[in-house]
């Protein structure tokens, strides 16, 4: 089965997840540090590499009432720019509250507010890779 790739992609963090060799479950890979959205690019091609990737989901930070805002049209950019790049497809898809789930399990773990900063974009793109592997698998379902 392909492995499919996940980022939340920000200013300054990216966080990376990975599904398994299945499809089914979502873990978080890495949170790139980067100053530039080449200097991102570039890991991202690393990782996308090293694991394998056949598909790139990117996060779509898109408005409570369903628009797209100025930051949504920097992911829009930034996912041609990787479609170009990686030579792989990359799926749009609506990452709106999967920081605020993240940072919600987080402090229900109890995890430190160091260490949340530290892999909150990494939770953040394994929720929103798990909703999409979710979603596939419901379409099966329905299909199937």
């Amino acid at each position: 089965m392909p492995r499919i790739m996940a980022l939340d992609y920000g200013d300054r963090r990216t966080g990376v997840a990975v599904s398994d060799a299945f499809g089914w479950t979502a873990q978080g890979v890495e949170v790139i540090q980067h100053k530039t959205e080449d200097a991102c690019l570039r890991r991202v091609a690393e990782l996308a590499s090293e694991l394998e990737a056949e598909e790139i989901v990117l996060g779509l930070p898109k408005n409570m009432n369903g628009t797209i805002g100025p930051r949504g049209d920097l992911c829009i950019a930034f996912g041609a720019r990787l479609e170009e790049t990686l030579k792989l497809p990359v799926k749009l898809w609506d990452e709106r509250l999967t920081t605020v789930a993240a940072e919600r399990a987080l402090l229900e773990a109890d995890v430190s507010r160091a260490k949340r900063k530290q892999v909150i974009d990494k939770m953040a793109a394994a929720i929103l890779l798990q909703s999409y592997l979710d979603s596939r698998s419901r379409g099966a379902n329905l299909h199937g």
